[in-house]
């Protein structure tokens, strides 16, 4: 099980990824033990704000596919895999354990 923290998600996709994700901890704060992995909502955040808040956490990015300008900006911060929102929907699972295997 891995604790996930959730950046910009809207509370409908939260519900998504709850479903696709039972098993792992899902939350939406800070806690005082880093995550084992962090996924953004690209086009809500700051992609470099979260890549300097979690230098050594996994970061699974992802927006719609037409936001270009977004993608680009989640590559050029670092993050760890960066997806279309339909490709995360699709591949969630398999997606976290990649980057989170021993969550």
């Amino acid at each position: 099980m891995a604790t996930i923290l959730l950046c910009g998600v809207d509370l409908f996709f939260r519900g998504k990824l709850e479903a696709l994700l039972a098993g792992h901890h899902l939350i939406t704060v800070e806690h005082t033990d880093p995550p084992d992995l962090v996924i953004v909502d690209i086009s809500r955040v700051d992609a470099e704000e979260v890549a300097d808040a979690y230098p050594d956490v996994p970061i699974l990015g992802y927006t719609n596919h037409t936001d270009t300008a977004g993608l680009r900006a989640a590559h050029a911060a670092g993050f760890d895999q960066v997806v279309a929102k339909s490709a995360l929907v699709k591949r969630a699972k398999e997606l976290v354990e990649e980057l989170a295997p021993s969550g």
